[in-house]
């Protein structure tokens, strides 16, 4: 099973790595392409014994409770995204010879002849954002797409379903990237990198190697960030088709093969006649909505992989327009006393709780949650003259409360020791008690929250549920 497409699926041997979002989507799937398939789950309770049911009607073989064994026979495994690398199933299959792909690789592979081009992005932040944002734009220029892959459309039914599309707006994630090998996109951004997830790729160069994959074999054009050199880098290294071009977004005046902002307009001097000379307005920074500086950046990404594809600017704007951003994005909540109340529950890590806090000037922050192997010295150091006093909450509060004793100890910190469903109702309390007229009361927690809730959607509405009671 080299790089060309797999015609032939019947009787093949499939083993699907996971009974997720993604895993029964791929062995409904393969099963129905006539392959023979297993799935192996790590779990084995009542959720996954109701899910392996289901499969095993249609007469998918289902392993609950042992994922590292491999299957005797297996010619193929397709995973789900998050299955770590080094897992025993993996590296059984390595010393097999027996090749893995992801969900993605599994719906690039099975498209059809005259498929729609993929306009795709991946970031460690706003990747959601800024796939929302393209697909908008394509729209409004008349364009039949989706927002799909990490978002929570998957790729398979988009690839397989019945609706025709002209070009899907992609957004993948670096576990997605390092199981699509053959994955060639149209064009690519990368709109950031941070360090996140090394516990699951072991280390910053395997991340970035991963985040960089998306740019392997792009037709037309790179989309890098210029105050991202690492984005750069990745777009220099990459193995590109003839002619496909490296192109930078900025936050200031743009160059030759760049999209910028100059004098609140976004502007394209990357996809004009003469981009020497010439520059074409695309849009008004106040049709961005938030216009904080780091979703400016999404937008002018977005617009850039947009004129990629040949997109007229006033779709540009148009799209920019009628964009809504998603709950718990930098969402205002409400203003009580005089005091502005910020729901970013989404800013899951520094790198992303960074942008967050450099948008506003003076901070009360509820912070803290599961720092994913994190450290917060750099956010601290960078953030520590907007704040003026910070809620910590969370498992690992204790590591921003060291961070905060070093490099803003001037700093008032309330420290919240538990974890209870009144504990976000308390850290807005104490935030109220700290904040002055004019300040912006900040949930931005730099972390994950599954130590507390079950995702940062209910992160968000707790915090918005607390708010709404302090106005009443």
């Amino acid at each position: 099973m080299g790089s060309g497409q797999v015609t032939d699926w019947q009787g093949k041997d499939v083993t699907v790595a996971g009974l997720g979002v993604s895993g029964i989507p791929a062995a409904r799937v393969l099963h129905g392409l006539g392959a023979k398939v297993t799935v192996v789950n790590d779990g084995d309770d009542e959720r996954a014994r109701t899910q392996a049911a289901e499969l095993e009607s249609l007469g998918v073989t289902v392993r609950l409770g042992d994922g590292d064994t491999l299957p005797e026979g297996t010619e193929l495994i397709v995973t789900a995204p998050g299955w770590k690398p080094d897992k025993p199933l993996f590296l059984a299959a390595g010393r097999a010879g027996v090749p893995v792909w992801g969900d993605v690789e599994l719906a690039w592979r099975l498209r059809g002849p005259g498929a729609a081009p993929w306009l795709a992005v991946t970031g460690t932040n706003g990747k959601t954002t800024t796939v929302q944002m393209l697909a908008s734009i394509l729209e409004a220029a008349g364009l039949r797409t989706a927002a799909v892959g990490n978002i929570g459309v998957s790729l398979l039914d988009a690839v397989l379903g019945e609706e025709e599309y002209d070009v899907l707006a992609v957004e993948l994630s670096s576990y997605q990237l390092h199981w699509a090998p053959s994955l060639r996109a149209h064009s690519a951004a990368v709109l950031n990198l941070a360090p996140d997830h090394l516990d699951w790729h072991g280390s910053m160069e395997a991340y970035a190697a991963d985040k960089g994959r998306v740019y392997e074999g792009n037709r037309v054009a790179c989309v890098y960030n210029t105050a991202d050199k690492a984005t750069e880098d990745l777009v220099r290294e990459a193995d590109v088709e003839e002619g496909c071009r490296a192109i930078g977004f900025t936050l200031g005046a743009p160059g030759p093969s760049q999209l910028g902002v100059v004098d609140g307009i976004l502007v394209d001097r990357a996809f004009v006649e003469d981009r020497y000379r010439n520059a074409q307005e695309l849009a008004e920074v106040s049709d961005v909505r938030p216009p904080a500086p780091h979703n400016i950046a999404n937008a002018l990404a977005a617009a850039a992989l947009a004129r990629a594809y040949g997109v007229p600017a006033r779709a540009v704007r148009d799209g920019l327009r009628s964009f809504t951003p998603d709950a718990h994005r930098i969402a205002h909540v409400a203003d009580v006393d005089g005091v502005a109340y910020v729901d970013d529950s989404k800013a899951t890590n520094t790198h992303a709780a960074q942008a967050s806090l450099a948008a506003y000037e003076s901070i009360v922050w509820i912070a803290g949650g599961l720092a994913k192997g994190a450290t917060f010295g750099e956010l601290v150091a960078e953030s520590a003259k907007r704040l003026r006093g910070v809620v910590l909450i969370g498992a690992d509060r204790a590591l921003i409360r060291e961070a905060l004793a070093r490099h803003a100890p001037e700093v008032p910190v309330v420290d919240l020791d538990r974890t209870d469903t009144g504990a976000m109702l308390q850290a807005v309390q104490e935030a109220r008690r700290l904040a002055r007229p004019g300040d912006t009361v900040l949930l931005a927690p730099a972390c994950a929250s599954m130590d507390m809730f079950a995702n940062y959607n209910k992160r968000g509405d707790a915090f918005a549920r607390a708010v709404r009671e302090l106005g009443a």
